[in-house]
């Protein structure tokens, strides 16, 4: 797989930024989230990115005044996301529907989707330019919940970029969004999945009473300083495809095999990932994976639920059981982590965040994994056809930067269906990880070494 052109450089010119206000107006009133989308670990923005092609059947039409019109018109019915959150007693948001609109930014860039090469993947060149951050427009509370700005190219492409306050959506969540600004753009009338607030439905209990056990909330203490540093960190994205997948199989014992590849994959980069880190032996290592819980419930939340409707189970173990152990061990840790999750468990969740303040979960000696290769962005149309590339931005997205990793569906040059997985460590540790991994997949196509992009931070 090539690696993306980081070298790549080029001029965007943008116009100043505008609030784009509902088409029709709308409700005014207050609407508390739910104790699942409030808590302290999702009070953030999460940066996805589109790109589309030239379609000559669209010859004529601007991008950016259509998904302009679209957005407008999905705010009649997606009204919340124009307001603005508010914080109330206990730490509990809301939001406000003030009408005001979501920041929008006009832009041209002087690049052709060619120039950025056959893989689109993560990181991307010149991504501030590509969604530009708005002075003063990224807090939590009183400012826009979503910067959308849509870039015209060189070859009659262009780009979305989008922000979102992570309270307010999930992956799920915000995918129904865009696909309903789709519909709209294309022509549609309303959506055709109703949005439904009901946020209510994960809040917690009266009484609260917290019932299963939470370790990925537990306060650790960072003795050793192993939080990932902000500076010199190396950011490159690793490609999954049947082969690799296959080679990683090799390794997982045979009372194992009937495993998902999310979790042949989260074990296998965990375990990569820790030997990469070198951290003391006895220390506690996490994998936190993130699960999908809407159909978890019995009745399932209804389809057109935009909210954060996740959990955050860990499997924990020490540096030396997963370093030393083979892959079926982690492989088992990550299943019976995931498996807790049910509807009991995120009942204990809600009524845990509004018991304990709504703590963060654990960053420390911690690896997050978030599979989105179902999620839908790919598909999101907004006349154009589908996107070329769409979903993350970038890894290591969050408060913390160099903890998290996407899946995100990927199609290599070969015509591939597979996986790209953003990963975002300190740069010798990274150097470490890639020969990790190499060594899992030498009998087979080794990864190919990509260009490291070096980063100051990030989200």
């Amino acid at each position: 797989m090539a690696p993306p052109p980081t070298s790549l450089v080029f001029t965007v010119r943008r116009c100043n930024p505008e609030l784009i206000v509902p088409a029709k107006p709308t409700p005014r009133e207050l609407k508390p989230l739910s104790d699942i989308d409030d808590q302290e670990g999702l009070r953030f923005q999460i940066p996805v990115i589109q790109f589309y092609k030239y379609e000559p059947a669209m010859k004529g039409k601007d991008p950016v005044k259509v998904i302009r019109q679209g957005i407008a018109e999905t705010l009649v019915f997606y009204y919340p996301f124009a307001g603005r959150l508010r914080e109330g007693l206990n730490r509990k948001l809301m939001v406000d529907c003030t009408g005001e609109g979501v920041m929008f930014i006009e832009a041209d860039a002087d690049v052709t989707l060619q120039e950025f090469g056959d893989a689109l993947q993560p990181p991307f060149p010149c991504w501030e330019e590509l969604l530009f951050d708005v002075p003063a427009s990224n807090g939590v509370l009183n400012c826009p919940l979503l910067l959308i700005q849509v870039t015209r190219l060189k070859c009659g492409g262009f780009i979305f970029a989008l922000r979102l306050n992570h309270t307010m959506s999930d992956a799920a969540g915000l995918v129904q969004f865009m696909a309903a600004v789709g519909e709209m753009s294309r022509g549609a009338r309303s959506p055709s999945i109703p949005p439904v607030w009901e946020r209510h439905v994960l809040n917690a209990r009266d009484p609260p009473r917290v019932t299963c056990i939470h370790p990925e909330y537990e306060e650790v203490a960072d003795t050793k300083g192993t939080i990932i540093p902000l500076d010199d960190m190396a950011h490159q994205s690793f490609f999954f495809g049947p082969t690799e997948i296959a080679a990683i199989r090799r390794f997982v014992p045979l009372h194992l095999r009937r495993c998902s590849t999310f979790e042949i994959l989260t074990a296998c980069l965990w375990r990569c990932r820790t030997i990469a880190l070198q951290p003391e032996p006895t220390e506690e290592m996490r994998v936190i994976c993130i699960v999908n819980a809407r159909a978890k419930f019995n009745p399932p939340l209804p389809s057109g639920y935009y909210g954060n409707a996740f959990a955050f189970p860990v499997a924990l173990t020490t540096a030396e059981k997963l370093s030393k152990n083979p892959l079926g061990y982690a492989l088992e840790l990550v299943r019976n982590a995931k498996a807790e999750v049910t509807e009991e468990y995120m009942k204990s969740v809600a009524d845990m965040m509004v018991i304990k303040d709504r703590p963060h979960f654990t960053v420390v000696r911690s690896y997050l994994v978030s599979d989105v290769t179902r999620a839908g962005f790919g598909e999101v149309d907004f006349g154009w056809g589908k996107a070329v590339y769409g979903g993350p931005a970038k890894g290591g997205v969050g408060a913390i930067p160099g903890v998290a990793s996407f899946y995100i569906p990927f199609k290599n040059k070969k015509g591939e269906d597979g996986i790209v997985v953003p990963v975002c460590l300190p740069a010798p540790a990274m150097l470490r990880f890639v020969k990790e991994l190499n060594t899992i997949l030498m009998d087979h196509q080794p990864l190919p070494p990509t260009k490291s992009t070096f980063i100051t931070s990030a989200m």
